[in-house]
């Protein structure tokens, strides 16, 4: 593991959906003139290294063996949260280093960023706000855009993706999934169904066999290993989870269907996307398990997710 050092290493978030909702920051910095790194875990190194002109470094699991590399090679740090990241940035003397003011943090920064999102905000607004009080700016619309994998989607293929690894509450039901699965064959689309769950028979092969030999299936995982396969496919359709958020980074459009999280804050980036949601009293409740009887998903009628396909495949 080594660095070539420069102006400013960031430190990429680890859940997947804060990881793409991170990217236009990360891209506002790059352009400004800076020489960025990001540091991340060895599954997303695939990922952070769709924009060029990035210095990807795998973080370790020990801060001592990281900090012991970046020592005396970057000028500041930005870190997001608590955790090995941010304690090398500190152990490795990072003259500067740059973070939300939150108590978690605040005692190992030099430079807190009142950086949040204020009440209806989509989340991304979490980390543009932090880079603009650096005196940054994040409005040029090419911060937004998808990444280039090199890949034109095939025309009529389908993927859907009824798992969500948020939790079960995250998902439609399956017969509903088999509903949309058929519709689309009858249309003439070629549909692939993409599963989460290595460890059981999952939702998602319950799917896959439910609608015969007519689909294909995978596993997508790791999932930054699957981005050439999401950007294949013009028309993703998933359950609320990691996958919807890698696949509109890789540039498909993705229709997303929400439960108990709240899509203003954290659909998918990008206006060609769709959400699909049954608004209802308890939501959003954000739980990846229903305490009640899970009416945000068996209230989501399939008429309304087939509407949102449609709308999508003749735009």
């Amino acid at each position: 593991m080594t660095t070539h050092g420069g102006d400013m290493l960031v430190a990429a978030p680890e859940r997947w959906d804060e990881a793409c909702f991170a990217v236009p920051a990360v891209r506002a910095l790059m352009a400004s003139g800076l020489r960025v790194g990001v540091l991340c875990r060895a599954w997303q190194r695939e990922f952070w290294e769709t924009l060029p002109g990035l210095e990807v470094i795998e973080c370790p699991r020990k801060a001592r063996e990281l900090a012991s590399v970046i020592a005396g090679k970057w000028q500041a740090a930005l870190v997001w949260e608590k955790g090995v990241a941010e304690e090398a940035a500190r152990l490795g003397e990072v003259p500067r280093r740059f973070g939300p003011a939150d108590a978690n943090l605040i005692k190992q920064l030099t430079h807190p960023l009142a950086a949040a999102e204020k009440p209806l905000e989509h989340r991304v607004r979490f980390y543009l706000s932090a880079v603009e009080k650096m005196g940054i700016a994040t409005t040029q619309a090419e911060f937004f855009k998808p990444a280039d994998v090199g890949i034109a989607p095939e025309a009529g293929a389908v993927l859907l993706s009824p798992e969500s690894d948020y939790g079960a509450s995250h998902e439609w039901l399956l017969e509903r999934w088999l509903e949309i699965g058929r519709r689309l064959i009858d249309a003439g689309h070629h549909v692939t169904v993409a599963g989460m769950d290595e460890r059981r028979r999952s939702m998602a092969e319950a799917l896959a066999s439910g609608l015969g030999g007519k689909v294909e299936f995978f596993r997508a995982v790791p999932l930054a290993g699957t981005l050439p396969l999401l950007a294949v496919h013009g028309l993703v359709v998933a359950a609320d989870g990691s996958l919807p958020h890698l696949a509109a980074h890789a540039g498909t459009t993705c229709v997303t269907l929400f439960g108990p999280n709240d899509p203003q804050w954290r659909r998918p980036l990008g206006r060609r996307h769709a959400v699909v949601a049954r608004h209802v009293e308890c939501a959003p409740c954000l739980l990846d398990k229903c305490p009640l009887d899970l009416r945000c998903q068996r209230e989501l009628e399939v008429k309304r997710v087939w509407a949102a396909i449609q709308e999508k495949q003749a735009g």
